[in-house]
């Protein structure tokens, strides 16, 4: 458990950038060479996995200690008691925050430009530096940006309320 905590530790107290430069240009010093999108994925996966692994422990602990009690009282294994009492409750506690990270992430891989990822950001500071457009070229970029974003928060907000108050089943 404290391995799990100390790499989660590392992850979210630690930049995506300092993430990302120590991915892709420290480790070929040391022999190993990871191509770029392997490298955005996998400090992507680490900065989430950290945030994810938290809010869903968070999630676990706020299960009332007596629900507990009460499936171990009826007899229910460990396993049943995680299957059916434990994780239905921990996953609806954490959905708000879970989506909350989704969408920090989707805002995050803007910063993977630094390692000549092409994504919006990188496109955008290549269309400036074609046509000299640097006012539009960011409007067009936050256009694009809540274009992605918006709609998605709107869809998984829904999901969350249906989520929340049962309309999904129980």
């Amino acid at each position: 458990m404290y391995n799990v905590l100390c790499i989660g530790q590392i992850a979210r107290n630690t930049p995506l950038l300092i993430q990302l430069f120590f991915l892709y240009f420290a480790l070929p010093s040391l022999g190993i060479k990871i191509p770029g999108y392997t490298t955005a994925i996998i400090a992507m996966t680490f900065l989430g996995g950290g945030y994810m692994t938290e809010v869903f422990r968070s999630g676990l602990e706020a299960v009332q200690k007596s629900k507990v009690e009460a499936g171990l009282a009826i007899g229910l294994s460990k396993g049943q008691l995680l299957r059916f009492i434990l994780l239905p409750q921990a996953v609806r506690i954490s959905i708000p925050a879970f989506i909350g990270n989704f969408i920090f992430l989707l805002k995050e891989t803007s910063v993977v430009s630094a390692i000549a990822i092409p994504e919006l950001l990188y496109t955008t500071t290549d269309l400036i530096a074609t046509y000299y457009k640097t006012f539009e070229m960011f409007i067009m970029l936050a256009a694009f940006y809540l274009i992605l974003i918006l709609p998605l928060s709107l869809c998984l907000s829904f999901f969350e309320r249906k989520l929340t108050y049962g309309q999904f089943g129980n």
